[in-house]
């Protein structure tokens, strides 16, 4: 279809729109609410109403305008959830969006029973997403490669599809994507919804909107305003330590009222609260996963001062108001530019002054200049505080409370105490106020010495493996075009022909180092698979918690709910006792001993397996 007629809204800035008014079912709407969505964006207050009554979309709008909710909310109101196939399709760029389009989908969708989600995207083992299929899911967010994958290997069918949507069509355009996008628009039912989302429309946008959409209504939306004056912004480049370690030194060391850090995936936000917890700075975890009730606590908890630490996820921190909130750690990126915004939006308010820290690895840093001119600021470079200066700020609070203790308490029992101490032991009254400071110091040393040798934790193992889909869709497009006749014997194998790395996650797990001077002891663990966890999650844990170097942490075999751990014989009983209520996942560790034999790496039999054929 060429040279079709469409309705064009054009918007600068519209009058809030209640939620309430749109036509929303009341399982959707209820769950908008409960995340905090009261007023609708522009974006999604002109394109919900014509989606619900079925017509096609061509939205302009900029990235971080709301258009997920925009699209996700009427195409889940088509869903028919007892239908175990696929009825919404959304196509996104690169695999940090498709998963964040995927957990707002679910948020949005938390109410409704049996509604599935799947995520497909390259550089993950096909395992997973074959079993995410298999299940039923009626929504599947993917990059395009692997989108292209999946049908051609049948294991994704198109036949009940209600709606596709095309999130950031410019994007795939400058990725390379076009042929993949009509491919894959050429599957679909001829009946479904389209809507296109654009940040701009160059030509070849508009031809697939021309062939594709049905008499849509085009929608342009102004982009989001520019982030306020009053927020001084810095990135600091990961380097030298992990990302862990540096938040507990801000944590420690700067001063804020409130903090609310940004982390990928609602998982994420458990396991760094948890790692928060354990280092002594107490944090709530903000995700999908709460419902209202749960969700308002948190919130009250923060603003009334009783909690000064939240770990959340963009989504559910959308419209989050809380004007204690001084300081931002974006901890993982957002998916996309605009996000960065709405982020440290979150701070600055009410003419009070706010910070942002970004975390940037070395491959992020093209990432600066782009929010450099979307906040109209500059992102000054960030110089984590040293080993030094963390001694030096715990001596000085350490001198203030002891000052104050001093101006404030009677100690004079305590003074009559000391003195017989020194008079009986024949030591000065300063080696003794020494000895006691030096016991009240064991858990946090007033001189810190600096790791020779930092460990990185598991979330920073995880985050090595992150790459932009970029990459791993091109080469998965390479692929895929010379995959056909290939069958289920390339599952888990990734877009290049390798083991991908996440397939190795299910895999027992053996020392770094192979120690031969450890009397080992098989530990049984009450956590596993189902819970999501990894081996590397469970060497963080154990390793974090009890100061264990990971060298001494031998072989992981991981089962569904539960797991099996090799640690060294004579675990003193306090450090053991400790583990016990470590959590992995949420999930406590409950660790027993055990007489099951852990089977490492290099134990395992030699298993034939079958050569891929050759592509041709």
């Amino acid at each position: 279809m060429t040279d079709q007629k469409t309705e064009t809204v054009t918007v600068t800035e519209a009058e809030a729109v209640a939620f309430a008014s749109l036509g929303l079912p009341e399982n959707l709407l209820s769950a908008v609410l409960s995340i905090g969505f009261t007023s609708a964006t522009d974006i999604q207050a002109l394109t919900i109403p014509p989606l619900l009554a079925g017509k096609d979309v061509l939205g302009e709008a900029q990235t971080g305008t709301g258009k997920t909710a925009a699209f996700g909310l009427p195409a889940l109101a088509k869903i028919d959830t007892s239908i175990k196939k696929p009825q919404l399709m959304v196509l996104a760029p690169t695999r940090e969006l498709a998963m964040q389009v995927a957990e707002a989908i679910e948020s949005f969708g938390k109410d409704m029973k049996g509604l599935r989600v799947a995520t497909l995207y390259g550089g993950q083992s096909y395992g997973p997403q074959f079993q995410q299929l298999e299940r039923g899911a009626q929504v599947v967010v993917g990059t395009p490669g692997r989108l292209m994958d999946h049908l051609r290997r049948k294991s994704l069918k198109l036949d009940e599809l209600r709606v596709c949507v095309l999130d950031e069509a410019d994007e795939m355009l400058n990725m390379g994507f076009l042929e993949d996008i009509q491919w894959i628009l050429d599957h679909i039912p001829k009946t479904a919804q389209m809507c296109l989302f654009s940040a701009t429309m160059p030509p070849a946008i508009r031809k697939i909107a021309n062939r594709f959409l049905k008499e849509p209504e085009h929608i342009k939306v102004a982009a989001v305003k520019k982030a306020k004056a009053n927020i001084t912004q810095y990135a600091w480049k990961v380097s030298g330590i992990t990302k862990m370690t540096a938040l507990e030194r801000i944590a420690e060391v700067v001063e804020y009222d409130a903090m609310i850090i940004f982390v990928r995936t609602r998982n994420d936000t458990v396991d760094i609260a948890e790692k928060l917890e354990r280092a002594g700075y107490p944090a709530l975890a903000l995700n999908g996963d709460l419902n209202q009730a749960q969700r308002e606590r948190c919130i009250d908890q923060m603003k009334s001062g009783k909690s000064s630490i939240l770990v959340a996820t963009d989504v559910v921190a959308r419209g989050l108001d809380i004007p204690r909130i001084s300081l931002v750690i974006n901890y993982d990126l957002p998916g996309d530019n605009e996000a960065y915004v709405h982020r440290i939006g979150r701070t600055g308010r009410a003419g009070r002054e706010g910070m942002s820290i970004a975390f940037v690895r070395p491959r992020e840093m093209y990432s600066i200049r782009h929010y450099e001119r979307l906040t109209n600021g500059t992102v000054l470079n960030y110089d984590l505080p040293n080993i030094q200066d963390i001694g030096k700020i715990r001596i000085e609070r350490t001198r203030v409370e002891v000052a104050k203790i001093v101006a404030d308490k009677d100690i004079s029992s305590m003074r009559e105490i000391v003195e017989g101490m020194a008079a009986e032991s024949e030591v000065s009254m300063i080696d003794l106020a020494a000895a006691l400071l030096y016991q009240k110091q064991m858990k946090q040393p007033l001189q810190p010495k600096e790791d020779p040798k930092p460990r990185r934790d598991a979330r920073e193992r995880t985050d090595r493996n992150d790459r932009n889909d970029r990459g791993n869709d091109r080469n998965s497009r390479g692929n895929d075009r010379n995959s056909r006749g290939n069958d289920s014997r390339s599952a888990g194998r990734d877009s290049r022909g390798g083991e991908n790395r996440s397939n190795r996650d299910d895999k027992p797990r053996k020392a770094k180092v192979n120690r031969t001077d450890v009397d080992w002891q098989t530990y049984r663990l009450e956590v596993g698979k189902e819970h999501g966890a990894r081996p590397g999650d469970i060497v963080g844990a154990i390793a974090n918690e009890i100061s264990l170097d990971s060298s001494y942490i031998g072989a992981i075999n991981l089962h569904d709910k539960h797991s099996f751990v090799q640690l060294p014989k004579g675990i003193p009983t306090d450090l053991f006792n400790q583990l016990k209520g470590v959590r992995v996942r949420r999930q406590p560790l409950s660790i027993t001993t055990s007489d099951e034999a852990v089977v490492s790496q290099q134990q395992r039999p030699a298993r034939r397996t079958e050569k891929a054929p050759r592509h041709t």
